[in-house]
Parts: structure tokens; sequence; C-alpha cells
């Protein structure tokens, strides 16, 4: 029976102090007896990484991130935007609230998600977006780093599909599925618990053929004591299309709730 432990740790921001009773808690790298990890183990010892279950809940609840996306067309153009991305956690993703302002050379608009509905607003005026902007703008939702973290809070579950070792890498590779059958893989250092990439399958629009898509993540830096990864790339069926740089996040400001209200409803 592998043996439970106690951690107390404080932190000096806020003075939040929390401890861990479960070795499902506990990095695996201090876990020397772990030889066989479940994919709960994986999954709870990256929580733990990135920052434990009740900081993230308690520092994670909801902030503003700022940044710049690079958009890749398939003739190599390129297209640079900045965004603001704000947000408040709710018990599940269901009831997460996300605002996507986003200011491209030509126009700017808003993308609004609250009470599992999605919509746009542009120049005040609300408007209905396309179906591959639905698509997108949920997908960075569903399959994201976020939904390995808070995979209990979304009634998710986890398959270990085993071990793996690319480019000199040792890897963990779960597997998640989420309440609507949504599937997304995660490559996970052994060394680091880090998230280094995940993998999934996704139509982009009604009858189209489905795109695998692959979001891989680095630069990772703490802010606010968790763990967040400053860049990522996305690429479909094996061509980059997108690159996000995170310019600065700041977690436990205060949202004003009327900014995810659909003046129309």
């Amino acid at each position: 029976m592998l043996r439970l432990l106690s951690l107390s740790v404080l932190l000096s921001a806020g003075a939040f102090e929390y401890s861990v009773t479960s070795v499902q808690a506990f990095p695996l790298s201090i876990q020397k007896d772990t030889k066989n990890p479940t994919a709960e183990q994986i999954a709870e010892s990256a929580i733990f990484i990135y920052g434990s279950r009740p900081v993230l809940e308690q520092i994670r609840r909801n902030g503003v991130e700022r940044g710049r996306i690079t958009r890749i067309s398939a003739d190599g153009k390129t297209e640079e935007s900045s965004y603001e991305r704000r947000f408040v956690r709710g018990e599940n993703f269901e009831k997460d609230k996300i605002r996507l302002d986003q200011k491209l050379p030509t126009v700017e608009y808003s993308l609004i998600y609250g009470a599992g509905k999605l919509w746009g607003l542009i120049n005040g005026a609300t408007f209905t977006p396309r179906q591959d902007a639905v698509t997108n703008f949920l997908s960075q939702h569903q399959h994201s780093v976020e939904s390995l973290l808070r995979y209990k809070e979304n009634g998710s579950t986890l398959t270990l599909v085993g071990r793996d070792k690319q480019k000199g890498l040792d890897l963990y590779v779960v597997d998640l599925e989420d309440k609507e059958k949504r599937k997304t893989r995660y490559y996970i250092s052994s060394k680091s618990l880090h998230v280094l990439w995940l993998e999934y399958e996704q139509t982009p629009s009604p009858g189209a053929t489905p795109v695998k898509y692959i979001r891989k993540y680095s630069d990772y830096r703490y802010a606010q004591q968790t763990l967040v990864p400053y860049r990522s790339l996305l690429f479909e069926d094996g061509r980059q299309t997108q690159e996000t740089r995170i310019l600065t996040v700041t977690f436990g400001v205060k949202v004003d709730e009327s900014l995810f209200k659909n003046p129309d409803a």
C-alpha cells in the first residue's frame, strides 16, 4: 500500500495555507515506490506541479490574460492580432464565463461564452459567429491543459495509454474523455510533469473531413504560484496554423459580470 504523505505549505502571496494528504497529489518524482502509476495518479501529480488543486481553485478563479496571436494561412502568409481574454471560473466548464476580445488590423470584435452559449459582439451589436469560429473557440476550452487539471470537476474519465519516448523525452501518455465523449490525448513529461503537447480530432464544420490537431506548449512560467505555458503552437494535419504568446496574465482580479451578458437576451 502506498504511504500517505502530508505537506503543509504557506504561500507568502495571500498567505494561503493548504495541506496535501493524498499520495496521488504528491509529485511522482518524489514517490520512489510508484513504479506503475495510474492515469489518475499522473493527473493528480501534474495538478500538484501546476499549483495544487486548492491553489488553482483559489487563485485561478478569475483573471485577465493578454497576448498576441499569429495565424498562418495555407499559402504561408501571416496575420497578427492582439487579444484580451477575461474569464470567471464556474464549478465546471459548462458554467465558466469567457470573453475573448480580438483586435485585427481591419476589425475588432468579441466572442463571449456564458450560460453554455457562444455569441459575438462587434460595434456594440451582437452577431452569430461562423461555425469554424465557434469550433475554434470552444476547442481551446475543451481540449486544453485546463481540461486535464479540472478533469474531476468536469466529470471526465482518464485512461493511461502507456509510456513513450520521443526525441529523448520520456513521456506519460494519457487519454481524457469528457461527458460529451470528446477525447484528448496528453503527452506529459515524466520528469517535469508538464503537459508538452496534446492531440485531438475534430470536424471544423458539418460535412467536413475530420482534422487532427496538435497543440504544443512551452515557455512555462509561474504566475501567482501557478504554472502557465506562455507559448503554444497549433498544428492542423501537421501544418502549423497558429502561434499564441501570452504577454501578461493576472489572476484574482475582479471581472465585471456585465461583460458576459448578451444585450439581446
